[in-house]
């Protein structure tokens, strides 16, 4: 178990961040059962892992500091804020007790100001770097899910504040909505530069790769909560074709990504025939299914785009399945420590 704890990965509350994506998804398509189940198990979840993660602080604090800087294992540590806000969405959405959804909200963002200055001012000063090839995966764009996964929670925690706090949450939503999108375009094309540039081998396609498309995804939703939000918030008002406009590109740049990652998920598991093993970082891979299903069911609704009222709820099922599947690989990997 020492061991376990020793080389825990950074990016482990991405199970967090999955279970409470679909759990909310339930809730938008009326499956209240599953969406409870699921809330309370991401309790477990959140509670265990914190844990986890303070033990190995305590126990193996070279080693956690360590993967802080580094350039593959660091950007892991952003599904720290990322599953407290997702979490805090879930108070908010599916229980009485929005003051948990609060508090985790101020939790979020503190952990969101830790990791992002800490993180990205260690990759900048340190002497000795990886070369691009070496250094950046899809993983970096957690930062970019951290960052959108506070606009969520700020977009809804906004409907139940007085004036003026209403006008200063939405306004805090919005600029975050607008920094994650901009810190997806330079991750993205430093990312999409390695992919066509450099040998790519299949275990460099590792499964937060598909967080390509969940950054998207997590972006069109946060832009629709504040298309919403646009009767309490003027200044939203006055910016409502350029919401308009980027939460459908958002959701088109996430759409595009779905099959040429489905086709390189073919490439490496069937064409190569690398390994299909539990690895905690399937989790990232998860989370995006959950938000495509999510993002797409509420920007139909903001927008009108009820043609598209299919894709929720096949991508619902699809979340859940990957869900399953990754649980049992969970479980499986657990049975060795339990002997």
């Amino acid at each position: 178990m020492t061991h376990d704890l020793k080389g825990l990965s950074p990016a482990y509350f991405g199970m967090v961040m999955a279970t409470g994506i679909i759990s909310l998804t339930a809730h938008f398509l009326d499956f209240e059962l599953v969406a409870h189940s699921l809330f309370y198990l991401n309790l477990c979840f959140y509670g265990v892992l914190w844990v986890a993660t303070i033990a190995r602080f305590l126990v193996y604090r070279r080693e956690f500091l360590l993967d802080v800087i580094d350039h593959l294992r660091g950007p892991g540590f952003f599904t720290l804020p990322a599953g407290s806000s997702v979490l805090g969405s879930q108070f908010i959405m599916l229980t009485d007790f929005t003051l948990a959804g609060r508090v985790l909200w101020v939790i979020a963002i503190v952990l969101w100001l830790t990791m992002t200055y800490t993180i990205f001012t260690a990759f900048t000063v340190k002497e000795e770097k990886p070369t691009l090839n070496k250094g950046i995966t899809g993983g970096w764009l957690l930062a970019v899910v951290a960052t959108q996964s506070i606009a969520v929670l700020s977009a809804l925690i906004a409907v139940g504040m007085p004036q003026p706090y209403k006008l200063g949450v939405n306004f805090l939503a919005l600029s975050m909505w607008l920094w994650g999108g901009m810190l997806y375009i330079w991750m993205m094309s430093l990312i999409f530069y390695r992919y066509t540039f450099f040998k790519f081998s299949p275990g460099d396609l590792a499964p937060p790769y598909w967080i390509n498309m969940g950054a998207m995804a997590i972006s069109t939703l946060a832009g629709s909560l504040l298309i919403v939000n646009v009767k309490d918030a003027p200044f939203l008002d006055s910016l409502l074709p350029f919401l308009k406009g980027f939460s459908v590109f958002y959701w088109a740049t996430g759409t595009w990504w779905i099959p040429m990652l489905f086709i390189l998920g073919i490439w490496r598991h069937v064409y190569k025939k690398f390994p299909l093993e539990y690895d905690p970082l399937y989790w990232g891979a998860v989370f995006p299914l959950g938000m495509y299903a999510a993002s797409t069911h509420e920007m139909a609704g903001a927008l009108g785009f009820h043609f598209l009222d299919f894709i929720p709820i096949s991508f619902f099922y699809l979340a859940l399945l990957a869900w399953s599947v990754t649980f049992l690989g969970l479980l499986r990997s657990l049975r060795p420590a339990r002997l």
